[in-house]
């Protein structure tokens, strides 16, 4: 065996000499420098999480984009579009005058009382009395009273000065402490508030990117999720150069594939996240089957309960079932909620949860050698609103467990109600079974978009869902008073009655956008409509 061996080595020998023999010192240098950059490029190539029909896609549009013709083409259409957005915001805003320029001299309170009301006047959808989805989870002038003296109180206060205002900081801690015991963590459970769940899913992304860094050297991290994960997971993988692995969902149950996502997982997989529930069809990931994957493979565990957080908690004292979601799962190692959702506090709060201290102290900046100082701040903002915190405080006393449960109850019966009843219309199906608040809707007869454009002109404001064609209605507490819920069903069936009299009809309008983006292949150009879109947030006529 070893005479094969040195046999072996005397042939490729001769015949690497053979090769480089009659060639000069440099020449063989810069074949040996060029076989070494290209095997380390394929390797690159190679080894990269996206796969390479992805990139060879993008980068054949990026190309394309760059010809003259397609280029003035594309540019056209974009001008066109951002024409189109700018109009509707100056439609949605006639009624005002805009500021180009502070006022020579300051307004009165009266007058700036009357501005701000003539604002919050803007739209045609009438928010205050549910006709959205989501958006707006509770409106009550107590409330908005209690909050608004309490906001008015601290509006001045910075938890980034805790010798100042060590109050708002103990107001803060007992918030994450509340929402943790909720959670079901003990005591080793700790976190903290941010701006919203955006931040709060960016916040658990960057501690564990961090955390896999320093602990197992990963430089190229991955995250495994379902594709119905909320966005701001990818919004993280954007900030954080953190690639997102998306994992497909059942058709018939809207989770995760388990299996999926156990395939997708390799060396670089930093995070698993799992929904509970998820943003558009409101059905639950299997957390427990999530979390055992991230125990047999050491990966942290983040369960995004953002959206229906504070109403999972209470739904078993409510007289609902639901699997188990929270830090009683070994595995589950962070929580993400929002108590400014079905917490009915003020926009701006949102809770952070881990599971031990060691991944929290990687969510904090800390910045030893500023002349300023020794700085480290907990999340993404340095200062930060005391007036936010002391008002969610607020929220959260005031309405108490009972207030919670009772809300719950009245929530999820309504959300039950509308699903039942929708189940019944002929030409209408329901994504998946809805586990809490949200009902996803679509339809096998016709255009589903022409049903949320219908609607639209009835007054209601529903939620597009794409890859599948869908809308979904997120039910809240706004849905439980009033008739509101009977009249949602009602303007729905007369909606549909009306569609199946030509059911193939093609949507009209902006509602087609949403049909038409979804088959646009070059998925940057759905990319600089919405930056269009956001633009037209932002735009200020020009000065007459």
């Amino acid at each position: 065996m070893m005479q094969y061996f040195s046999d072996c080595g005397k042939f490729l020998a001769e015949s690497i000499n053979k090769i480089f023999g009659d060639r000069e010192p440099w020449q063989i240098a810069t074949l040996t420098a060029s076989g070494v950059i290209s095997l380390h490029w394929l390797w690159n190539t190679l080894i990269q999480d996206e796969c390479l029909y992805e990139r060879s896609k993008k980068c054949f549009f990026s190309y394309a984009k760059k010809i003259p013709y397609v280029r003035a083409k594309v540019e056209a259409e974009i001008d066109k579009i951002n024409s189109e957005f700018q109009r509707n915001t100056l439609e949605n805003t006639k009624d005002v005058t805009y500021l180009i320029r502070l006022p020579e001299k300051g307004l009165n309170y009266q007058e700036i009382s009357k501005k701000v009301d003539q604002h919050l006047n803007l739209g045609s959808y009438d928010w205050r009395n549910g006709r959205v989805s989501g958006a707006v989870y509770y409106y009550n002038e107590d409330l908005i009273k209690l909050t608004t003296e309490v906001y008015g109180k601290a509006s001045y206060t910075n938890p980034l000065h805790a010798d100042l205002f060590p109050g708002i900081c103990k107001m803060e801690s007992e918030v994450v402490r509340i929402t943790a015991t909720l959670f079901n963590g003990g005591p080793s459970v700790c976190g903290t508030m941010t701006t919203g769940g955006t931040e709060s899913l960016l916040m658990a992304c960057k501690a564990y990117r961090d955390y896999a860094k320093a602990n197992k050297g990963i430089t190229k991290p991955n995250i495994v999720a379902a594709t119905s994960v909320h966005a701001a997971i990818d919004k993280a993988g954007q900030y954080f150069g953190i690639h997102i692995k998306s994992i497909k969902i059942n058709e018939k149950t809207m989770a995760v594939d388990v299996r999926a996502m156990e395939s997708a997982i390799n060396r670089n997989t930093i995070m698993l996240v799992g929904s509970a529930p998820n943003f558009p069809y409101g059905t639950m990931d299997d957390i427990e089957a999530i979390a055992k994957l991230g125990k047999k493979y050491n990966i942290p565990v983040h369960v995004d309960a953002c959206l229906g957080g504070f109403v999972i908690v209470f739904m078993k004292k409510a007289g609902y079932k639901l699997p188990p979601f929270d830090f009683s799962i070994d595995g589950v190692t962070s929580i993400s909620v929002d108590p400014h959702k079905y917490g009915f506090t003020p926009k701006g709060s949102s809770v952070i949860l881990y599971s031990d201290k060691k991944y929290r102290h990687y969510q904090y900046t800390v910045t030893t050698d500023w002349p300023g100082g020794v700085y480290g701040s907990p999340t993404v903002n340095g200062s930060r609103a005391g007036g936010v915190i002391a008002a969610c405080w607020a929220a959260l006393m005031s309405f108490g467990e009972e207030g919670y449960i009772e809300a719950t109850k009245s929530i999820v019966d309504t959300a039950r109600y509308i699903e039942n009843e929708l189940r019944k219309i002929k030409g209408l199906f329901i994504f998946g079974t809805p586990a809490t608040t949200v009902v996803a809707m679509g339809s096998h007869d016709f255009d589903i978009f022409r049903l949320s454009d219908m609607l639209c002109h009835k007054g209601w404001n529903l939620n597009a869902l794409q890859f599948p064609s869908g809308i979904h209605f997120t039910v809240t507490y706004m849905h439980t008073v009033n008739g509101i819920a009977e009249a949602f069903v009602k303007d729905v069936k007369l909606a549909v009655n009306d569609i199946l009299k030509n059911p193939s009809e093609k949507v009209e309008g902006k509602m087609a956008i949403y049909g038409v983006a979804q088959s646009v292949p070059d998925r940057s150009l759905v990319g600089d409509f919405t930056k269009a879109f956001i633009d037209s947030m932002y735009y200020v006529p020009p000065e007459l």
